[in-house]
């Protein structure tokens, strides 16, 4: 419990309520802090994934809590950056195709491991959770100046590219319990993925056909002529015969 990825994933819980209290502290200087703060809770993120792997300290508590700390974090900076009027109007749309997306694949996760289903992270989402983290970041922090341009507005335009990333993402999952349900329901399979599983057979098969017959090609032709090979053995024997003779 108390190794050093379970510590990290818990800190990014507890900075959790610093953090919101930008809400209710309205001043330049806190919400830098709540942006820096942020930033380091999105770097422990990566890195308790990283030394749970390097130092083989995997564990039920840390698979527990890091999606929930994930989760936490993000929605939280979310509700501060709605609260503090940080984005104009509009940019409050991917603010809620995110959270909403939260919520709708907590849901699938809760409802498929019940009949114990996975729903691994595919390599989209984690785009996904570094353009959200990214954007966040930068809209907390703005402030701040880069290239001459205020780092919010490049948050805002990052954050409209995690939403459209997020309503992806969240789409596939929906679509695979969706897959899952109707096969349950149905007692069948899905009539796209059965199409797909006759194609894929198909394939086999005609692979198989085409490696047989490139190997009977390559096969000596007196093997598929025995008269031949017959022909030939008698010749040696004369030969053969004709030496010992003058000898």
């Amino acid at each position: 419990m108390y190794n050093l990825p379970n510590l990290l994933t818990i800190s990014r819980i507890v900075v959790i309520p610093v953090i919101f209290l930008a809400i209710y502290i309205h001043y330049a200087w806190w919400s830098v802090v709540a942006g820096v703060l942020f930033v380091l809770a999105s770097i422990t993120d990566y890195l308790d994934g990283y030394f749970a792997r390097s130092r083989n300290q995997n564990s039920v508590l840390g698979r527990l809590l890091d999606p929930i700390a994930d989760k936490l974090l993000v929605v939280s900076a979310l509700l501060i950056i709605v609260a503090n009027r940080m984005v104009c109007p509009i940019t409050y749309i991917p603010v809620i195709i995110i959270m909403c997306r939260e919520v709708l694949v907590s849901g699938l996760r809760e409802f498929l491991a019940e009949f114990r289903v996975g729903m691994p992270v595919t390599r989209l989402a984690k785009w996904k959770t570094g353009f959200q983290m990214t954007a966040i970041s930068m809209i907390l922090l703005q402030n701040l100046y880069l290239i001459g341009k205020p780092v919010g507005v490049v948050g805002e335009i990052l954050l409209w590219i995690a939403g459209i990333l997020t309503f992806v993402t969240g789409y596939q999952y929906f679509a695979k319990c969706l897959d899952y349900i109707y096969t349950v329901e149905n007692k069948k399979q899905n009539p796209v993925k059965a199409v797909e599983q006759e194609v894929k057979k198909i394939a086999v098969k005609v692979k198989d056909a085409v490696a047989k017959k490139v190997a009977e090609v390559k096969q000596p032709e007196q093997k598929a002529n025995p008269q031949v090979r017959k022909t030939a053995k008698k010749k040696t024997n004369k030969k053969t015969v004709k030496k010992a003779v003058k000898r």
